[in-house]
């Protein structure tokens, strides 16, 4: 993709107000620099780190820790994450699959 491609789509990024007026100035600048693909390679998006960085929860847990790592990754309460799998399990049945495969996945502190 060529600079203006890419400026063109930060345009409209920003039009819809994706970017604030920082962020669209600070991607902007950065494609003009031409460092485009440096940038992205160093850097982690911010997901990418609390994903990489998600535990089970040794001590605010009830059955395996999932709800307890979630909620110290994501910032929530562990009684919504906890509720959220209830709903999950309860209206499609799919909240005790993801329960047990992130159970058995994700490590423990």
């Amino acid at each position: 993709m060529n600079d203006a491609e890419e400026l063109n789509k930060l345009a409209d990024l920003h039009a819809r107000g994706v970017l604030n007026d920082e962020e669209f100035a600070k991607a902007k600048a950065r494609v003009l620099s031409g460092n485009t693909s440096a940038s992205h390679a160093g850097t982690a998006s911010p997901n990418v780190g609390a994903v990489n960085g998600l535990r089970r929860a040794r001590i605010d847990r009830w059955i395996g820790g999932v709800c307890g790592g979630i909620a110290r990754a994501t910032g929530l309460d562990s009684w919504v994450w906890r509720l959220i799998f209830t709903v999950l399990f309860l209206a499609f049945g799919s909240g005790i699959l993801l329960y047990v495969l992130l159970w058995i996945f994700v490590p423990e502190e």
